[in-house]
């Protein structure tokens, strides 16, 4: 394996330790989080519970990998305005799990979810600049956090007596 290769593979293990670091900051808020979703008013469309770790976790690899191309066409040198956008939004990403089920505090859920696709928006956009299957891979991301803007808004607005 040659230096440049090696720094390749280096570079996407650091990509995927970023993306799989924000879902496990988020899993940790969310360790009774089955328990507590179970107990919430929910719409009729609402997934069971154990939907949302699998697809989370296709979501941050399909992330990271997104990153990862993108620092691969010029490294944070050329590249690092929308490598910061990735990484803010990656820890807009992981408040939302403490805010929602760690405190409870649905208001605030549903705002950062709404900034969080902003930024993810933004950063796809800013992918596909660089290279257009980074942002493609962001479109999974995009639709998914679309719909749990919806359910989020939802859940909060149905359960008022919990989710202040």
């Amino acid at each position: 394996m040659t230096i440049s290769n090696t720094r390749q593979l280096l570079g996407l293990l650091g990509w995927l330790a970023a993306g799989l670091v924000t879902g496990a900051i988020g899993a940790i808020a969310s360790v009774q989080a089955a328990e507590f979703y179970g107990t919430l008013v929910q719409p009729a469309w609402a997934p069971p519970a154990s939907v949302f770790g699998p697809a989370w976790t296709v979501l941050y690899v399909l992330m990271s990998v997104a990153a990862w191309l993108v620092w691969r066409a010029g490294g944070w040198h050329s590249r690092g305005p929308v490598l910061r956008l990735f990484l803010v939004q990656l820890a807009v990403n992981a408040l939302w799990s403490w805010l929602f089920f760690a405190w409870h505090l649905g208001a605030w859920a549903f705002a950062d979810i709404c900034v969080l696709w902003l930024l993810i928006l933004a950063t796809l956009i800013g992918f596909w600049r660089v290279r257009a299957l980074a942002g493609l891979l962001l479109v999974p991301y995009l639709a998914w956090v679309s719909f749990a803007t919806a359910l989020c808004y939802r859940v909060w607005r149905d359960n008022p007596g919990v989710l202040g």
